[in-house]
């Protein structure tokens, strides 16, 4: 079933507020364009702000304001455990020594805002897509996310790459300027890079690690 049916059925039977994590990419522009059809009265768009993003992100975060008519919400972590965590690791690449570290400067910058974000809501929209990575093969359109007890709905977790571009064209949604730039999946700065030709789309992220560990924390999954 489409998700421009879908989702709208599967909204109307959720009670309580719904959020849309927004993270800058084609995915989530596509996954707001679909929510934003089914006229939901409580919803939160927000994004995280990990004090590591590119200088193109703030010039498109109002482009799109603009462009949708909405407010999306930053959020950040939290100053002293950012100031605890530099200290521990370094301002730039400390957490590129090991996955433990990489893991703490992603649970400071994302997991634990996220948690704080999401508490006392009833469901989670993600842009997730189950062909992106080998971490997110098994994604349904329906989950319950025991991280942060809660509904997540992943409209888009059945579309491949050019069912994501034909809807961006079809309803002319506004891409991350980075996009021209060679990169294909968006992350934090030192941890994203653009990628060559031929190329995973996820292969600029966390580049040195192995494809299985490539996630950040906010959505792991159970195998």
């Amino acid at each position: 079933m489409p998700s421009e049916v879908l989702l709208p059925q599967i909204v109307e039977k959720i009670k309580g507020p719904i959020a849309l994590a927004f993270s800058y990419q084609a995915e989530d522009v596509a996954a707001l364009h679909l929510l934003l059809q089914c006229g939901i009265a409580d919803l939160e768009v927000f994004t995280l702000d990990t004090l590591k993003l590119f200088p193109e992100i703030f010039s498109y975060h109002k482009e799109l304001e603009d462009f949708f008519r909405i407010t999306i919400k930053k959020y950040a972590p939290d100053p002293e455990e950012v100031k605890d965590l530099e200290a521990k690791l370094g301002d730039e690449w400390g957490m590129r020594a090991s996955l433990e570290n990489r893991h703490l400067c992603c649970q400071v910058r994302k997991v634990t805002p996220l948690g704080k974000i999401l508490a006392g809501k009833s469901a989670w929209v993600t842009g997730l897509r189950a062909s992106q990575s080998v971490t997110r093969q098994d994604l349904k359109v329906l989950e319950y996310d025991e991280k942060f007890g809660l509904i997540k709905i992943n409209p888009l977790f059945d579309w491949d790459e050019e069912d994501l571009s034909a809807y961006i064209k079809e309803h002319r949604l506004p891409l991350n300027p980075l996009y021209a730039k060679g990169f294909t999946s968006i992350g934090c700065a030192p941890c994203t890079r653009a990628v060559q030709p031929g190329e995973d789309i996820r292969a600029g992220r966390w580049w040195w690690e192995n494809p299985e560990h490539k996630e950040c924390g906010l959505h792991l999954r159970k195998n």
